[in-house]
C-alpha cells in the first residue's frame, strides 16, 4: 500500500488535527502546521501494549526530534518529528482523550 492510499489525519482526527495545527500556530510553527492536512494516517504504533503513538509515517520511520504543544500550561500532544524537523512522523495525546476507535490497537 503506498503512502497517498492511506487516509489522511485530518480526515480520521478532525478536531485533533485542528488542535495541532492551533497550537504549531500558536507556538509561531506555521511551517509544521502547513504539514498537518496532508499527513497520512498508518495506524496506532504498535511497538508495545502501552504506546499510544498515532503514526503519520510508515513503520521505522525515523523520529529524530520532538516538539511539545501546550494548552494552559500543560503539554497536552507530543510530536516526533523526521531529521529535517519538516514532517511529523507520530502524534502522541498526552491528555487521555479518547480518540475513538481508529486509535486503537486491534486486539
Amino acid at each position: 500500500m503506498t503512502a497517498v492510499q492511506y487516509p489522511r489525519v485530518v480526515d480520521v482526527f478532525p478536531k485533533l488535527a485542528a488542535e495541532i495545527v492551533e497550537l504549531l500556530l500558536a507556538d509561531g510553527d506555521d511551517a509544521l502546521a502547513d504539514v498537518v492536512g496532508d499527513l497520512r494516517y498508518f495506524g496506532p504504533c504498535t511497538c508495545s501494549p502501552t504506546c499510544t503513538n498515532l503514526l503519520t509515517a510508515p513503520v521505522g520511520s525515523s523520529c529524530s526530534f520532538m516538539a511539545q504543544l501546550e494548552r494552559d500550561g500543560e503539554v497536552v500532544i507530543w510530536l516526533s518529528l523526521d531529521p529535517t524537523t519538516t514532517t511529523i512522523t507520530h502524534i502522541e495525546v498526552l491528555d487521555g482523550r479518547d480518540l475513538g476507535p481508529a486509535a486503537r490497537r486491534p486486539d
